[in-house]
């Protein structure tokens, strides 16, 4: 009776093994997924950071690239965790799955605040951004992100085009008559921004508030749908690893 429990229980650890194994990897794979989340919406979006008001958008990005290289690395441990079946490595595997599902549940909670508060932040930041910093030779970034984000949203002023009415930088002898800034313009060429007539400028509905409030709430759904994709694998395998765990203790004990 002893011996084919013996052996019930080596089949059980070899299944659990198995398991934690195809977790692992597909934990793995998630780690880089959410990694590459976070370096692609600082690297490739990061012309849109300068025109907010706070860094919450850029820090949740941030907590996600951490969290993922920690995934990543996390990962490798529990691949020579299962293989040793040492339960002391299984123990600190354990406890970085932990510490990692709370770094994501900070970067989740970070998000869904943002989001809370989001419009209201772009209504009072961004139409001040463009009146009173574009073209001011002490905020070139801003200049650039406000240049990028009319170009690549194809909107003009913050609600419309007539924001650029009051603008510092339309109100100066460096604008050269212009009565919006060139990248308002659908073709770009020096002082396009001369004339206002539709079929030269980009006019929008909702100005580009409305553009960059969508592609924010889109980025902020994205992250938060690939952390929480990660974080219920975490829970599966710290569920798979506490069994384990406590199977080789009995086997062994």
């Amino acid at each position: 009776m002893a011996h084919y429990k013996g052996e019930q229980d080596d089949w059980l650890i070899v299944y659990l093994k198995y398991l934690l194994f195809v977790f692992n990897f597909f934990f793995w794979v998630g780690g880089a997924s959410v990694m590459a989340v976070g370096i692609w919406t600082l690297v490739e979006k990061s012309g849109y950071l300068s025109v907010l008001a706070s860094s919450t958008f850029a820090a949740s990005a941030y907590i996600l690239i951490f969290a993922g290289a920690l995934v990543m690395v996390t990962g490798f441990l529990g691949f020579g965790a299962i293989i040793r079946e040492q339960r002391s490595c299984l123990s600190t595997y354990f406890c970085l799955l932990l510490v990692i599902f709370l770094v994501e549940l900070v970067a989740g909670v970070l998000a869904h605040v943002y989001y809370q508060k989001l419009s209201d932040e772009l209504k009072q930041h961004l139409n001040r951004t463009l009146t009173e910093n574009y073209g001011q030779p002490r905020t070139p970034e801003i200049t650039t992100s406000v240049d990028r984000l009319q170009q690549d949203f194809k909107c003009c002023g913050s609600n419309s085009s007539a924001d650029w009415q009051h603008s510092a930088y339309i109100l100066s002898n460096e604008a050269q008559g212009r009565q919006v800034p060139d990248s308002c313009c659908k073709t770009v060429v020096t002082r396009c921004g001369q004339r206002t007539h539709p079929s030269n400028i980009y006019k929008v509905e909702g100005g580009c508030i409305t553009k960059l409030e969508q592609f924010l709430a889109d980025h902020l759904l994205l992250m938060g749908a690939v952390g929480i994709g990660v974080a219920c694998l975490q829970i599966c395998g710290m569920v798979l690893t506490c069994c384990l765990h406590r199977r080789i203790q009995l086997h062994f004990y």
